[in-house]
């Protein structure tokens, strides 16, 4: 599974939206957060995230 706009993860205890993500060289994606924050990630990177379903 692969982190997608809207989904919100939590990173020291504070829920972080996702509002872009950059494709970088090697595999690595730039997370841009609603904070203004960002967040790298590479391949070896793990997150334990939890996706709501959106009720349309």
């Amino acid at each position: 599974m692969s982190v997608q706009r809207g989904d919100v993860i939590q990173i020291g205890g504070q829920p972080c939206c996702v509002v872009n993500l950059t494709q970088l060289a090697g595999g690595v994606k730039r997370l841009h957060f609603e904070s203004g924050e960002l967040l790298t990630m590479h391949a070896r990177t793990r997150l334990v995230a939890l996706r709501m379903r959106r009720q349309w």
